[in-house]
């Protein structure tokens, strides 16, 4: 009998000027953004941290938890936020309350390979005019990417305060004037919305979370709707579709899952898919940490 085999990719972010991966473990991950040294946890660090406590000691803040209280302890003063060289791209860094700071570093694989697709068609296609949707587009980093190279792009997101951070960024990476609609509304009503409208694109990015809300108490559950999602999606694909990336941090779901889910949406294009994870490296051992699964599609 024969196996077919699937490659996964581990698409990997490494060390850049003002963004690096010091070490990880016990929980926890120490990250430098520009100057400022944050210790947040992760729960994929399953193994032993490299540095010493000593050397942990050093973050500017940390992130803990204590019971459902969570809390950024500030050990030297730093700014209530910063901008950073990041991926071709400028972002404000923020320490949020969920323990984020605006930014996954482990998306500029992602990113990368939408600008190279969106070239290589532009390059085919001199004339012809892109649309890519950005479905939970969060505080901006994939549709900055992708009008960066010339494409023009729709950015959707439940939240008012990240669409208000998303152009920020687009300020201060010098897009400000590029051509990007910001919506404010929940994934699935918009795209509702649009399949009425008749309105078709050539690319659509999401990433989906597990669980969370839209501007009107939307509720979205990725087990009962992200299926229904791809399905209205399929609704507003254009005839010329040139790729198609999901994006996940679902605990419990793996790559190839959203490869089968996606196969159903885009099989008519041809074309392929990879699948893999996304991790960032650490500056010093090169060891890898996971932070995400993707399945990409493109003609």
């Amino acid at each position: 009998m024969e196996h077919k085999v699937l490659k996964l990719l581990i698409a990997t972010t490494t060390q850049s000027a003002e963004y690096e991966l010091l070490d990880s473990g016990e929980g926890e991950k120490f990250e430098r953004f520009g100057s400022v040294i944050l210790s947040r946890p992760d729960p994929q660090a399953l193994w032993r941290k490299t540095m010493t406590e000593k050397e942990w000691a050093i973050a500017d803040a940390y992130f803990s938890r204590d019971g459902k209280a969570t809390s950024w302890t500030i050990r030297k003063p730093i700014p209530d936020r910063w901008k950073i060289a990041f991926a071709g791209l400028s972002f404000w860094i923020k320490p949020t309350a969920f323990k984020h700071t605006g930014l996954f570093p482990e998306q500029a694989s992602n990113w990368d390979w939408m600008r190279a697709v969106i070239i290589s068609t532009k390059n085919a296609e001199p004339s012809r005019e892109l649309n890519v949707l950005n479905l939970f587009g969060y505080t901006g980093g994939a549709s900055l990417a992708c009008a960066q190279v010339g494409a023009k792009v729709c950015h959707v997101d439940g939240s008012k305060s990240a669409i208000t951070w998303a152009r920020e960024n687009a300020e201060a990476s010098g897009l400000t004037d590029a051509p990007i609609r910001w919506i404010l509304d929940d994934a699935k009503v918009f795209v509702e919305k649009e399949i009425k409208r008749g309105k078709k694109y050539d690319a659509i990015i999401m990433d989906p979370p597990a669980f969370g809300h839209g501007p009107n108490k939307e509720l979205w559950k990725i087990e009962d709707d992200f299926l229904e999602l791809l399905d209205l999606c399929s609704k507003i694909l254009s005839d010329n579709l040139i790729f198609f990336l999901v994006n996940g941090y679902a605990s419990g779901y793996s790559a190839i899952s959203y490869k089968n889910a996606l196969a159903h949406t885009i099989e008519k294009y041809g074309g392929s898919t990879e699948v893999g994870e996304l991790a960032i490296a650490e500056s010093k051992s090169q060891r890898l940490l996971p932070c995400g699964i993707f399945a990409r599609w493109k003609r």
